[in-house]
């Protein structure tokens, strides 16, 4: 019982002592973490950074409050979304990091050919690659994006100015836009 309470006691003043190392710094809050998450995969890619637009997050977190309440994921009417793009994400309540949300993202470029839009995808069916393509497209600038969540699930929305996605546009790595 003695050992158990040493351990115990070493345990609890190696915690103290680590989390006073680390007092001075901060968590990077989940906009962050999405914000550069989106921003590496471009740098991978080679297409210039993204930058945050609050209005965006702010239209991200009403569409992802009412799918989280409503317990489904479907993408907004594209008429409400004055032209921006749109991810969607959905996973168990708490279980899921805002870096592993955005992965979810990321992870469809093993599916990616370069081409022009919609033939892209290594399987032939552009949706298995749209989410990744969405946030690598040369033409987008902004992003917002915010989570909600239900009873069961979270839901993550985000939203690209300008939308990605465009039929007939070349997509390819180190592409960059046009009017940059």
């Amino acid at each position: 019982m003695r050992l158990r309470a040493t351990i115990l006691a070493g345990c609890a003043a190696l915690g103290a002592l680590m989390g006073a190392a680390h007092a001075g710094e901060r968590a990077a809050t989940a906009e962050e973490t999405w914000l550069a998450a989106h921003n590496a995969e471009r740098a991978a890619f080679g297409t210039p950074p993204l930058r945050w637009n609050a209005a965006l997050a702010a239209e991200a977190r009403g569409w992802a409050e009412r799918l989280a309440r409503e317990n489904v994921l479907r993408h907004s009417p594209r008429e409400t979304r004055n032209g921006t793009g749109e991810n969607l994400w959905m996973g168990s309540a708490g279980y899921y990091s805002p870096a592993r949300m955005i992965a979810a993202f990321t992870e469809e470029k093993r599916y990616f050919r370069p081409g022009t839009f919609p033939h892209v995808s290594r399987t032939g069916n552009w949706a298995d690659v749209g989410h990744y393509t969405q946030i690598v497209w040369a033409d987008t600038r902004e992003v917002g994006c915010a989570s909600a969540r239900g009873v069961h699930f979270d839901v993550l929305v985000c939203r690209y100015w300008p939308a990605g996605n465009v039929i007939g546009q070349r997509i390819a790595p180190g592409r960059v836009a046009a009017n940059r």
